[in-house]
């Protein structure tokens, strides 16, 4: 049971909303505006939070979340109850498969569209039509490079190409946002405010007129989002984006706003959170740049320097999150002349400070 007025010690956070809704309940938090929970089949993440806010003629959903049979159940008693005025749009953040899962099911039930960035639309139809192929020999050169052994890349060969079937089918056109767009949703007006580095074109919305912003997985209040270098770009540099957008963030939505975020609960002191999530994240440079000056590095040799717990590749899922972020973290550091990089025979890359 959460106290309305919970705070976290330290952190400058509050969390005004209460203890979070129950299946297929949706709970009003501001005019029009419900908090829904959908499950997650995961230990770490057991819900996503999805939005909807109400029109004359139905309700704008955002986010839908993953597409398997227990998101549906909870989908149909949802329409059956508290949204039966039905649905008029809906709005995607970004292309992961907790928040695009049912977004197919859910146009194609509604006759209404999918709204999404272009960048996160196509991206997603891409990686959807991986499924059921065998990796590309790039991606296995990708892994190999930053240090895998043959077991694991064996192991990823046998997961590889699951994405596509995280969703139901995708519509084949949606409604492009953009960032800066303002949206009329029933009685008031929201800006789109796009984010990158944790997806490449991640939108959020902002309400002034009710203090809200719809922040997806850009910015979380216990968490630190996922923020990785990937197969099909080994050069990205992502986590300069995300950076540049937490400093985008606190000069574009103001601290008096109740942030909707997509894991865990509602929280205010949304520039308290952005500034800590800035300071982690130089911490955390500071202490991989001290580790590559005591010798050269793989990218999988960096995980003690970045993460607090244990990584192995016993969990495939979390072992290659952990790549793809220390990856990010190198890149960065190489990007600005504070680390160097060298392949050796076998084609694995070895970093050291500069």
């Amino acid at each position: 049971m959460t106290d309305a007025n919970q705070r976290d010690a330290g952190d400058g956070l509050a969390y005004p909303c209460g203890t979070p809704p129950e299946r297929g309940e949706a709970r009003e938090i501001a005019p029009g505006v419900r908090w829904m929970r959908l499950p997650l089949p995961s230990d770490s993440l057991t819900h996503i939070n999805v939005w909807a806010i109400e029109e004359h003629d139905g309700h704008t959903l955002i986010d839908t979340g993953l597409g398997n049979e227990d998101t549906i159940e909870t989908w149909r008693t949802l329409l059956a109850g508290p949204l039966a005025k039905g649905i008029t749009r809906v709005i995607v953040t970004h292309l992961h498969p907790d928040h695009v899962g049912m977004a197919g099911w859910l146009t194609r039930r509604s006759g209404r569209r999918l709204w999404m960035t272009r960048t996160e639309y196509l991206q997603c139809r891409v990686l959807a039509g991986d499924t059921g192929h065998a990796p590309p020999d790039e991606a296995i050169a990708f892994y190999r490079r930053a240090g895998w052994d043959d077991a694991t890349l064996e192991s990823y060969r046998n997961r590889f190409g699951t994405f596509g079937r995280l969703l139901s089918r995708l519509p084949a056109s949606y409604r492009r946002i953009r960032d800066g767009e303002r949206i009329a949703i029933g009685a008031h007006e929201w800006e789109v405010i796009i984010g990158a580095g944790h997806t490449p074109e991640h939108a959020c919305l902002y309400c002034a007129s009710l203090k809200l912003f719809v922040s997806g997985d850009q910015v979380l209040p216990r968490i630190s989002s996922n923020v990785s270098v990937l197969p099909g770009e080994p050069d990205a540099d992502p986590l300069a984006e995300w950076i540049a957008s937490l400093d985008a963030l606190s000069r574009r939505v103001p601290d008096d706003v109740l942030v909707l975020p997509a894991h865990n609960q509602p929280f205010t002191g949304l520039h308290a959170r952005l500034a800590r999530l800035a300071a982690s994240q130089q911490h955390a440079l500071d202490r991989l740049h001290a580790t590559l000056r005591e010798q050269p590095r793989r990218a999988v040799d960096t995980f003690g320097a970045l993460f607090s717990r244990a990584i192995t590749s016993e969990d495939a899922s979390t072992y290659g999150l952990a790549t793809g972020e220390s990856l990010a973290h190198l890149n960065y550091l190489v990007n600005r002349g504070k680390a160097t990089v060298k392949e050796d025979d076998d084609g694995i890359a070895w970093y050291r400070a500069a």
